[in-house]
Protein backbone atom coordinates (compact mmCIF):
# COMPACT_ATOMS: atom_id res chain seq x y z
CA UNK A 1 0.00 0.00 0.00
CA UNK A 2 2.93 2.21 1.18
CA UNK A 3 4.53 1.61 -1.84
CA UNK A 4 1.93 2.32 -4.63
CA UNK A 5 1.11 5.83 -2.54
CA UNK A 6 4.77 6.13 -2.89
CA UNK A 7 4.78 5.82 -6.95
CA UNK A 8 2.20 8.20 -6.97
CA UNK A 9 3.88 10.95 -5.22
CA UNK A 10 6.85 10.30 -7.36
CA UNK A 11 4.28 10.47 -11.17
CA UNK A 12 2.74 13.48 -9.45
CA UNK A 13 6.14 14.97 -8.67
CA UNK A 14 7.81 14.27 -12.02
CA UNK A 15 4.18 15.20 -14.00
CA UNK A 16 4.85 18.57 -11.93
CA UNK A 17 8.43 18.93 -12.94
CA UNK A 18 7.70 18.18 -16.78
CA UNK A 19 4.68 21.08 -16.77
CA UNK A 20 7.39 23.53 -15.00
CA UNK A 21 9.98 22.68 -17.87
CA UNK A 22 7.68 22.82 -20.81
CA UNK A 23 5.45 25.31 -20.26
CA UNK A 24 7.58 28.54 -20.60
CA UNK A 25 8.67 26.47 -24.10
CA UNK A 26 5.21 26.22 -25.05
CA UNK A 27 4.89 30.01 -24.35
CA UNK A 28 7.66 30.60 -25.99
CA UNK A 29 7.30 29.14 -29.12
CA UNK A 30 3.23 30.54 -29.12
CA UNK A 31 5.00 34.07 -28.80
CA UNK A 32 7.78 33.37 -31.72
CA UNK A 33 4.29 32.48 -33.75
CA UNK A 34 2.45 35.87 -32.95
CA UNK A 35 5.55 38.35 -32.66
CA UNK A 36 4.98 39.14 -36.64
CA UNK A 37 6.57 41.70 -37.32
CA UNK A 38 9.58 41.72 -35.27
CA UNK A 39 11.43 44.16 -37.64
CA UNK A 40 10.95 46.72 -39.86
CA UNK A 41 8.93 45.13 -43.11
CA UNK A 42 10.30 46.36 -47.00
CA UNK A 43 7.12 46.99 -49.14
CA UNK A 44 8.45 47.04 -53.13
CA UNK A 45 6.59 48.32 -55.63
CA UNK A 46 8.16 47.16 -58.83
CA UNK A 47 7.49 51.18 -60.28
CA UNK A 48 8.51 54.47 -59.74
CA UNK A 49 7.43 56.72 -57.12
CA UNK A 50 4.42 58.72 -58.42
CA UNK A 51 1.93 55.95 -59.68
CA UNK A 52 -1.06 54.61 -58.43
CA UNK A 53 0.12 51.66 -56.56
CA UNK A 54 3.08 53.94 -55.19
CA UNK A 55 0.76 56.13 -53.89
CA UNK A 56 -1.57 53.32 -52.72
CA UNK A 57 1.42 51.84 -50.89
CA UNK A 58 2.28 54.28 -49.08
CA UNK A 59 -1.01 55.04 -47.66
CA UNK A 60 -0.96 51.39 -46.30
CA UNK A 61 2.35 51.21 -44.92
CA UNK A 62 2.00 54.60 -42.90
CA UNK A 63 -1.45 52.90 -41.81
CA UNK A 64 0.36 49.34 -41.25
CA UNK A 65 3.49 50.85 -39.46
CA UNK A 66 0.94 52.70 -36.76
CA UNK A 67 -1.04 49.12 -36.22
CA UNK A 68 1.87 46.89 -35.94
CA UNK A 69 4.29 49.44 -34.45
CA UNK A 70 7.37 48.50 -36.67
CA UNK A 71 7.97 50.19 -39.83
CA UNK A 72 6.58 49.56 -43.35
CA UNK A 73 8.86 51.04 -45.72
CA UNK A 74 7.91 51.05 -49.64
CA UNK A 75 10.81 50.69 -51.83
CA UNK A 76 10.47 51.39 -55.23
CA UNK A 77 12.80 48.79 -57.71
CA UNK A 78 11.11 49.20 -61.41
CA UNK A 79 11.77 47.76 -64.61
CA UNK A 80 10.70 45.25 -66.99
CA UNK A 81 7.12 45.92 -66.68
CA UNK A 82 7.47 45.30 -62.67
CA UNK A 83 9.47 42.17 -63.34
CA UNK A 84 12.44 43.05 -61.37
CA UNK A 85 10.53 44.04 -58.29
CA UNK A 86 8.33 40.95 -58.78
CA UNK A 87 11.26 38.72 -58.88
CA UNK A 88 13.32 40.25 -56.07
CA UNK A 89 10.66 39.56 -53.73
CA UNK A 90 10.13 35.96 -55.21
CA UNK A 91 13.29 35.10 -53.89
CA UNK A 92 12.77 36.71 -50.83
CA UNK A 93 12.41 34.74 -47.37
CA UNK A 94 8.99 34.21 -46.90
CA UNK A 95 8.97 35.29 -43.33
CA UNK A 96 6.79 37.90 -44.48
CA UNK A 97 9.35 41.54 -44.04
CA UNK A 98 8.89 41.58 -47.52
CA UNK A 99 6.06 42.27 -49.54
CA UNK A 100 4.71 43.05 -52.56
CA UNK A 101 2.20 45.98 -53.46
CA UNK A 102 1.40 45.47 -56.94
CA UNK A 103 -1.24 46.35 -59.81
CA UNK A 104 -2.68 43.36 -61.99
CA UNK A 105 0.34 44.27 -64.76
CA UNK A 106 1.71 41.14 -62.23
CA UNK A 107 -0.77 38.53 -63.68
CA UNK A 108 0.26 39.29 -67.60
CA UNK A 109 4.08 40.65 -67.49
CA UNK A 110 5.56 37.39 -67.65
CA UNK A 111 3.85 36.49 -70.56
CA UNK A 112 4.61 39.33 -72.66
CA UNK A 113 8.38 39.49 -72.38
CA UNK A 114 10.99 37.90 -74.33
CA UNK A 115 12.65 35.12 -72.94
CA UNK A 116 16.46 36.38 -71.32
CA UNK A 117 14.48 39.59 -69.81
CA UNK A 118 16.49 39.09 -66.64
CA UNK A 119 13.52 37.67 -64.45
CA UNK A 120 12.06 34.27 -64.25
CA UNK A 121 9.08 33.43 -61.61
CA UNK A 122 5.99 31.38 -62.04
CA UNK A 123 3.11 34.11 -61.43
CA UNK A 124 0.66 31.26 -60.43
CA UNK A 125 3.04 29.09 -57.83
CA UNK A 126 5.88 31.58 -56.63
CA UNK A 127 4.14 33.89 -54.78
CA UNK A 128 1.80 34.27 -51.24
CA UNK A 129 -1.78 35.76 -52.14
CA UNK A 130 -2.66 38.15 -48.96
CA UNK A 131 -5.09 40.59 -50.16
CA UNK A 132 -7.00 42.49 -53.49
CA UNK A 133 -7.18 46.23 -52.34
CA UNK A 134 -9.29 47.06 -55.00
CA UNK A 135 -10.65 47.64 -58.62
CA UNK A 136 -9.79 50.04 -61.20
CA UNK A 137 -11.00 51.07 -64.40
CA UNK A 138 -9.16 51.71 -67.61
CA UNK A 139 -9.56 54.90 -69.41
CA UNK A 140 -8.07 55.98 -73.21
CA UNK A 141 -7.02 59.91 -72.37
CA UNK A 142 -5.64 62.68 -75.01
CA UNK A 143 -3.93 65.97 -74.30
CA UNK A 144 -6.20 68.92 -75.55
CA UNK A 145 -3.06 69.82 -77.61
CA UNK A 146 -3.84 66.74 -79.86
CA UNK A 147 -7.15 67.85 -81.11
CA UNK A 148 -8.69 64.42 -80.19
CA UNK A 149 -11.95 65.06 -78.51
CA UNK A 150 -13.51 61.27 -79.20
CA UNK A 151 -12.22 57.74 -80.21
CA UNK A 152 -13.91 58.80 -83.76
CA UNK A 153 -11.67 61.40 -84.52
CA UNK A 154 -8.49 59.30 -82.75
CA UNK A 155 -8.93 56.26 -85.11
CA UNK A 156 -9.65 58.16 -88.10
CA UNK A 157 -6.36 60.07 -88.03
CA UNK A 158 -4.59 56.83 -87.25
CA UNK A 159 -5.90 55.72 -90.46
CA UNK A 160 -4.23 58.74 -92.26
CA UNK A 161 -1.06 57.94 -90.32
CA UNK A 162 -1.03 61.05 -88.46
CA UNK A 163 -0.59 59.38 -84.68
CA UNK A 164 2.96 57.84 -83.70
CA UNK A 165 1.83 56.05 -80.49
CA UNK A 166 -0.18 55.76 -77.59
CA UNK A 167 1.73 55.69 -73.62
CA UNK A 168 1.35 52.62 -71.72
CA UNK A 169 3.16 51.94 -68.09
CA UNK A 170 5.14 49.29 -69.58
CA UNK A 171 4.66 46.53 -71.87
CA UNK A 172 2.08 43.56 -70.68
CA UNK A 173 0.24 45.92 -68.49
CA UNK A 174 -3.16 45.88 -68.92
CA UNK A 175 -2.77 48.97 -70.50
CA UNK A 176 -0.59 47.68 -73.23
CA UNK A 177 -3.05 44.63 -73.22
CA UNK A 178 -6.23 47.34 -73.70
CA UNK A 179 -4.20 49.44 -76.62
CA UNK A 180 -3.67 46.62 -78.68
CA UNK A 181 -7.43 45.25 -78.44
CA UNK A 182 -8.22 48.54 -79.38
CA UNK A 183 -6.15 48.37 -82.11
CA UNK A 184 -7.79 44.95 -83.41
CA UNK A 185 -11.22 46.52 -83.02
CA UNK A 186 -10.76 49.71 -84.48
CA UNK A 187 -8.68 48.35 -87.25
CA UNK A 188 -5.14 50.32 -86.84
CA UNK A 189 -1.69 49.70 -86.14
CA UNK A 190 -1.14 52.44 -83.37
CA UNK A 191 2.52 51.16 -81.54
CA UNK A 192 2.92 51.59 -78.50
CA UNK A 193 5.22 53.50 -76.48
CA UNK A 194 6.09 52.01 -73.52
CA UNK A 195 7.06 53.61 -70.29
CA UNK A 196 8.19 52.34 -66.70
CA UNK A 197 5.37 53.30 -64.89
CA UNK A 198 2.03 55.74 -65.17
CA UNK A 199 3.84 58.76 -64.08
CA UNK A 200 6.34 59.06 -66.66
CA UNK A 201 3.36 58.38 -68.99
CA UNK A 202 1.85 61.31 -67.61
CA UNK A 203 4.51 63.83 -67.77
CA UNK A 204 5.24 63.11 -71.21
CA UNK A 205 1.64 63.54 -72.42
CA UNK A 206 1.32 66.72 -70.46
CA UNK A 207 4.63 67.84 -72.55
CA UNK A 208 2.91 67.12 -75.64
CA UNK A 209 5.33 63.84 -76.49
CA UNK A 210 2.75 61.59 -77.15
CA UNK A 211 -0.81 62.12 -78.00
CA UNK A 212 -3.06 59.82 -75.84
CA UNK A 213 -2.74 56.96 -73.43
CA UNK A 214 -4.14 54.29 -71.50
CA UNK A 215 -4.30 54.55 -67.60
CA UNK A 216 -5.90 54.93 -64.69
CA UNK A 217 -8.49 57.75 -63.59
CA UNK A 218 -6.23 58.39 -60.77
CA UNK A 219 -2.96 59.32 -62.50
CA UNK A 220 -4.88 62.28 -64.87
CA UNK A 221 -7.03 63.93 -61.69
CA UNK A 222 -5.56 66.65 -61.44
CA UNK A 223 -4.86 67.36 -65.67
CA UNK A 224 -8.49 66.82 -65.99
CA UNK A 225 -9.43 69.53 -63.26
CA UNK A 226 -7.44 71.93 -65.20
CA UNK A 227 -8.26 70.86 -68.97
CA UNK A 228 -5.00 69.29 -69.86
CA UNK A 229 -6.27 66.13 -70.79
CA UNK A 230 -9.54 64.77 -72.14
CA UNK A 231 -11.14 61.51 -71.68
CA UNK A 232 -12.25 59.51 -74.50
CA UNK A 233 -13.58 56.33 -73.75
CA UNK A 234 -13.69 53.87 -70.67
CA UNK A 235 -12.48 50.28 -71.15
CA UNK A 236 -15.32 48.59 -68.81
CA UNK A 237 -18.94 46.45 -69.34
CA UNK A 238 -20.70 49.54 -68.20
CA UNK A 239 -20.17 53.19 -67.77
CA UNK A 240 -17.91 54.48 -64.56
CA UNK A 241 -19.78 55.57 -61.35
CA UNK A 242 -16.08 58.11 -61.21
CA UNK A 243 -17.08 59.43 -64.65
CA UNK A 244 -20.31 58.88 -66.11
CA UNK A 245 -20.35 60.46 -68.96
CA UNK A 246 -17.74 59.10 -70.42
CA UNK A 247 -18.48 56.47 -73.09
CA UNK A 248 -17.86 52.94 -73.37
CA UNK A 249 -16.12 51.30 -75.82
CA UNK A 250 -18.33 48.76 -75.93
CA UNK A 251 -20.95 51.25 -76.61
CA UNK A 252 -19.08 52.96 -79.45
CA UNK A 253 -18.68 49.65 -81.02
CA UNK A 254 -15.39 48.52 -80.21
CA UNK A 255 -16.99 45.13 -78.42
CA UNK A 256 -13.82 43.27 -77.12
CA UNK A 257 -12.14 46.64 -75.81
CA UNK A 258 -13.23 45.77 -72.07
CA UNK A 259 -10.02 45.54 -69.90
CA UNK A 260 -9.94 46.07 -66.14
CA UNK A 261 -7.19 46.49 -63.51
CA UNK A 262 -6.36 45.97 -59.99
CA UNK A 263 -4.11 46.11 -56.85
CA UNK A 264 -3.20 43.78 -54.64
CA UNK A 265 -0.49 42.29 -51.76
CA UNK A 266 1.29 39.64 -52.04
CA UNK A 267 4.72 37.61 -50.42
CA UNK A 268 6.94 35.43 -51.34
CA UNK A 269 5.55 31.55 -51.59
CA UNK A 270 4.81 29.64 -48.76
CA UNK A 271 4.41 32.20 -45.95
CA UNK A 272 2.72 31.30 -42.91
CA UNK A 273 -1.07 31.09 -42.77
CA UNK A 274 -0.69 33.35 -39.51
CA UNK A 275 1.22 35.85 -40.62
CA UNK A 276 -1.27 35.90 -43.80
CA UNK A 277 -4.45 36.42 -41.55
CA UNK A 278 -2.45 38.82 -39.42
CA UNK A 279 -1.88 40.82 -42.97
CA UNK A 280 -5.21 40.09 -44.34
CA UNK A 281 -6.84 40.90 -40.96
CA UNK A 282 -5.22 44.13 -40.63
CA UNK A 283 -5.64 45.37 -44.21
CA UNK A 284 -9.13 44.68 -44.24
CA UNK A 285 -9.64 46.96 -40.57
CA UNK A 286 -7.90 49.51 -42.37
CA UNK A 287 -9.47 49.79 -45.53
CA UNK A 288 -12.48 50.50 -43.64
CA UNK A 289 -11.16 53.68 -42.32
CA UNK A 290 -12.88 57.06 -43.56
CA UNK A 291 -9.14 58.53 -45.27
CA UNK A 292 -8.37 55.37 -46.69
CA UNK A 293 -11.55 55.12 -48.48
CA UNK A 294 -11.66 58.89 -49.75
CA UNK A 295 -7.98 58.62 -50.62
CA UNK A 296 -9.00 55.49 -52.69
CA UNK A 297 -11.95 57.37 -53.96
CA UNK A 298 -9.28 59.93 -55.47
CA UNK A 299 -8.02 57.48 -57.24
CA UNK A 300 -11.17 56.00 -58.44
CA UNK A 301 -10.22 53.08 -56.94
CA UNK A 302 -13.18 50.88 -56.09
CA UNK A 303 -12.59 49.24 -52.14
CA UNK A 304 -12.95 45.34 -52.03
CA UNK A 305 -11.12 43.16 -49.77
CA UNK A 306 -11.63 39.96 -48.55
CA UNK A 307 -9.66 36.68 -47.98
CA UNK A 308 -6.52 36.09 -49.55
CA UNK A 309 -8.34 33.37 -52.05
CA UNK A 310 -10.43 36.42 -53.60
CA UNK A 311 -7.01 37.66 -55.03
CA UNK A 312 -5.90 34.13 -56.11
CA UNK A 313 -8.75 33.26 -57.73
CA UNK A 314 -8.73 36.97 -60.12
CA UNK A 315 -5.04 36.02 -60.45
CA UNK A 316 -5.35 33.06 -62.31
CA UNK A 317 -8.32 34.21 -64.15
CA UNK A 318 -6.70 37.10 -65.46
CA UNK A 319 -3.62 34.95 -66.22
CA UNK A 320 -5.95 32.79 -67.79
CA UNK A 321 -7.66 35.36 -70.10
CA UNK A 322 -5.09 38.09 -70.84
CA UNK A 323 -2.60 34.95 -71.47
CA UNK A 324 -5.23 34.08 -74.06
CA UNK A 325 -5.62 37.80 -75.22
CA UNK A 326 -1.40 37.78 -75.30
CA UNK A 327 -1.62 34.75 -78.12
CA UNK A 328 -4.58 36.06 -80.08
CA UNK A 329 -3.59 39.46 -80.88
CA UNK A 330 0.45 38.60 -80.92
CA UNK A 331 0.94 40.73 -77.86
CA UNK A 332 5.16 41.10 -77.08
CA UNK A 333 7.17 43.25 -75.69
CA UNK A 334 9.79 45.23 -77.93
Amino acid sequence: MKTNLHRRHVLAALAATVATVALPFMASQAAAQVAYPNKPVTVVVSYPAGGDSDVLARLFAEKLTARFGQPFVVENRPGASGTIGNSFVAKAPADGHTLLFTPSTFSIAMQVLKPGSGASYDTLNDFTPIIKVGSQSLYMVASTTSGFTNVKSLVDAAKAGKVKGYGSPGSGSPMHVLGEVVNSDAGVKIPQIPYRGIAPSIIDLIGGHIPFVYTTLGSVQQHLANGKVVILAVADPKRSTFQSSVPTFVELGYKESVVGAWQALMGPKNMSPDVVRTLNTAMNDIMKAPDVVAKMTTLATTVEGGDPSVLARVNAADYARFGKMIKDFGIQAD
